[in-house]
C-alpha cells in the first residue's frame, strides 16, 4: 500500500515536469520564431541598403568587424 502511494506520487511529479517541459519548449519555439523574423528582416535591410548606398557593401564586413570586437 506504502508502495503504491509512493509511486502515484512519482506519476504526479512526472506529469508536472512534463507540463513544464512542455511550456518551456513552447516558449523556446516563440523566440526561435522571433528570431529568424528578425533575421529575415535584417536581410531585407541589407538589400535595401545595399541597392541605396552602394558603398554600403564595401563598408558592411569591416563595421561588424569592429561591433564584434566590442562585444
Amino acid at each position: 500500500m506504502k508502495e503504491h502511494i509512493v509511486l502515484e506520487e512519482k506519476i504526479k511529479l512526472l506529469e508536472r515536469e512534463l507540463v513544464s517541459l512542455t511550456e518551456k519548449i513552447d516558449s523556446i519555439n516563440t523566440s526561435l520564431k522571433e528570431i529568424e523574423d528578425l533575421k529575415k528582416a535584417i536581410k531585407g535591410l541589407k538589400l535595401y541598403l545595399s541597392r541605396v548606398h552602394a558603398d554600403f557593401k564595401s563598408e558592411f564586413p569591416e563595421i561588424i568587424q569592429k561591433v564584434s570586437k566590442k562585444s
